[in-house]
């Protein structure tokens, strides 16, 4: 952890997790805006990128910042396990109280992160909403579909389950034991959360479509993956199955 140049007190250590995988056209822009939000919010940072096995130079990328910025840490797979198999390492990684994560494609503004950080301290979990998501139909369709099936198996009444912009405090993290390897990865940790208790809050965030490297959420693969983790927490917690949301806004879902 290191202290920027515009010093904040008012939050915690805070960590970035980035996972990455074949992302070498957006890292660079990834770790600047992520070093440069930190600066901004917070007076103590870290920025967590974990390569997944990528095979275009990312790695290579992430390694020549965090030999010149000790803000910047990279953690490596040897080869593509997974995006939530990424995650998790980030996650267990991370040093700081708060530990926020996103993806390493541009379609968020990181300086909402600052509209997290502001719910921090009432709210175990602060989750992004995408508002309006700007992904094609038929990704939207399946997201759709994904929340409506994980609302009648758990209970989980979110928004925007996938949305990869959420904010934890270290004591959540450090109570789910998670398991997931894939794109299960955010269901599973809300739906541990949710069972453990944990206040989750929602709140929507910019969104923008991705301008450089190749989605792989809605790949049949990746799809069938999820499905099969899915059916594996639901026989490990059952006590969940019908479970109501904690979560503090409730309502439809825009995929």
């Amino acid at each position: 952890m290191t202290t920027p140049t515009h010093r904040t007190d008012e939050y915690p250590e805070l960590s970035l997790v980035f996972p990455v995988f074949d992302e070498a056209p957006n890292v660079d822009r990834v770790i600047e805006a992520a070093c440069k939000t930190g600066e901004q919010l917070v007076s103590s940072f870290e920025v967590v990128v974990v390569d997944d096995g990528s095979r275009d130079g990312s790695a290579q990328l992430i390694d020549r910042w965090s030999a010149r910025d000790p803000r910047v840490r990279a953690v490596r797979h040897a080869s593509n396990i997974g995006y939530g198999a990424a995650l998790r390492s980030g996650l267990t990684a991370a040093r700081g109280e708060l530990i926020f994560f996103s993806d390493a494609d541009l379609q968020f503004d990181l300086a909402e992160l600052a509209n997290l950080l502001a719910h921090s301290r009432d709210f175990d979990i602060v989750a992004g909403y995408r508002s309006p998501r700007r992904d094609p139909w038929p990704r939207v369709a399946i997201a759709r579909t994904w929340a409506l099936m994980v609302r009648g198996i758990f209970g989980l009444r979110i928004r925007d389950i996938d949305c990869a912009f959420k904010l934890f405090h270290r004591r959540v993290i450090a109570a789910l034991p998670l398991a997931s390897v894939g794109a299960f990865i955010n269901t599973e940790l809300l739906v541990r959360a949710q069972a453990a208790g944990f206040r989750i809050h929602q709140i929507p965030v910019s969104h923008r479509r991705r301008r450089y490297g190749q989605q792989t959420g809605a790949r049949p693969r990746v799809v069938i993956r999820a499905a099969l983790e899915l059916m594996r927490l639901y026989r490990t917690l059952p006590s969940v199955r019908a479970t109501k949301a904690r979560s503090s806004r409730p309502g439809p879902f825009p995929g």
